[in-house]
């Protein structure tokens, strides 16, 4: 027998493989961080030792869930303005917090509330935009949780930096400290059109050539955005950026409620990918992404929940059951975005986004053992008729028993192992009390 790290043996594996593949009474191995074979269970107790097994019967494990755009550290202004436009409530309330309280410890204290509640919901992955983007790197690397961190730039000054050289040059030096890390990658943030101008936007399109970095914006994410742009320029955003050469496979859209049909033709010509984010946009009233569409057009659409500030939660089964509900009654077609295409978006489509695919995804031998554990032994999780369909429609954040991230457990039944919950909100609390006399 092999002597192994890890052997997790459960009733279902959904590997997300592109195959619609449900596997029975199979086992995962583990060993060095990566998965080394996917079997039936009786083999495997004949084939492994291991220094820990887990007897999952009544789980499915399931590829660790990839929030695609988060602004993790505005966890703490969960609830502070809620019931808003999205300018109104980014201008009159967001801007002025943040102006106020934003800082390192706020980051830290941010980020890593949103990391316990990612982690407690079955997030392995998450792509962030905020300021200081190296705390935020430092915490998820502290806590054990891969992320792509993004290099945030915006014309204006902020607590970060005061101009766009300033943004990048310190979004660089981010890049340089974690070009080598195993669980951290970059990615260029410039934050919307309306708060980015073309000349730093042509020298993030280049430094992304040369350093293979993808693109991460908010990009037609309202119709007043996109009439704003057409009163200043004559130009759709969209058309804006294509002519600025920063439509390739290394953009990641934000958004994009608004969207005529030769656009998404363009982006599917293009290689770019969308973030749909159903949640906050159907929050914000900012519009309906055309899901439905972009797939069809062979566009790779990935999920996010954008922040617990305009959600209110980081929660991804929440997030892929709004997704699919909200593409049926927006095209009046019940067959639409079933429940293994809404999968694939929290996985592997969030994956391909971030060019980590390669990596994580799936449940894959030769990928990261970035797995999720969910429990179907519950009241509301009977019968079991089909667990892909109950992921979306029946499943909640609450089933989530136990998460790994390359191979370390992150979350024991329903503990985290790597955060002080009790220190946490004690910070969390202190700072809340500070904002409140705003």
């Amino acid at each position: 027998m092999k002597n192994i790290d890890t052997l997790l043996q459960a009733r279902w594996v959904i590997p997300v493989d592109g195959r619609q593949s449900l596997l029975e009474n199979h086992s995962i191995a583990i060993h060095h961080d990566k998965i080394i074979d996917i079997l039936p269970t009786v083999r495997a107790n004949t084939l492994y030792q291991a220094n820990t097994t887990r007897n999952l019967e009544q789980h499915a494990l399931i590829p660790g869930l990839i929030n695609s755009h988060t602004h993790a550290a505005m966890s703490l202004f969960r609830g502070l303005a809620d019931d808003l436009q999205l300018m109104d409530w980014l201008e009159n309330h967001i801007w002025p917090a943040e102006a106020q309280h934003v800082n390192e410890a706020f980051v830290h204290t941010g980020t890593e509330l949103a990391i316990a509640e990612m982690l407690r919901s079955g997030t392995t992955c998450f792509n962030d935009m905020y300021f200081y983007p190296d705390i935020c790197a430092k915490v998820a690397t502290d806590i054990g949780i891969r992320a792509s961190v993004g290099l945030i730039l915006i014309d204006f000054p902020t607590v970060w930096a005061n101009n766009s050289e300033e943004y990048i040059d310190k979004g660089l030096t981010v890049f340089d400290h974690y070009k080598s890390s195993d669980l951290i990658t970059t990615a260029f943030a410039p934050h919307a059109p309306y708060t980015v101008s073309d000349e730093p936007l042509q020298q993030i399109r280049t430094l992304s050539n040369e350093l293979e970095l993808s693109v991460h914006i908010h990009l037609h994410e309202t119709a007043f955005e996109v009439e704003q742009a057409r009163k200043h320029s004559a130009k759709r955003p969209l058309q804006r950026l294509h002519e600025l050469g920063l439509l390739s496979p290394a953009l990641q859209a934000i958004h994009m409620t608004q969207l005529l049909d030769d656009e998404i033709e363009l982006l599917a010509a293009n290689g770019s990918h969308v973030v749909h984010c159903p949640e906050s946009n159907m929050k914000l009233a900012s519009g309906i992404c055309p899901v439905t569409k972009l797939i069809k057009a062979g566009v790779n659409v990935a999920l996010g929940t954008d922040s617990s500030s305009s959600n209110n939660d980081l929660d991804m089964f929440g997030e892929m059951r709004s997704a699919a509900l909200l593409a049926k009654i927006s095209t009046m077609d019940a067959t639409v975005l079933s429940a293994d295409q809404v999968l694939q978006m929290a996985t592997i489509n969030g994956a391909r986004a971030l060019g980590i695919d390669d990596i994580t995804g799936s449940l894959e031998v030769g990928k990261s053992a970035d797995i999720v554990a969910v429990n179907f032994d519950s009241i509301e999780m009977l019968p079991v008729y089909n667990p892909v369909s109950h992921l979306v429609y029946s499943c909640s954040r609450e089933n989530v028993t136990d998460v790994w991230v390359a191979g370390k457990q992150r979350l024991t039944d329903n503990v985290l192992n790597t955060i002080d919950e009790t220190k946490l909100k004690q910070d969390c609390i202190h700072i809340s009390d500070e904002v409140r006399k705003i």
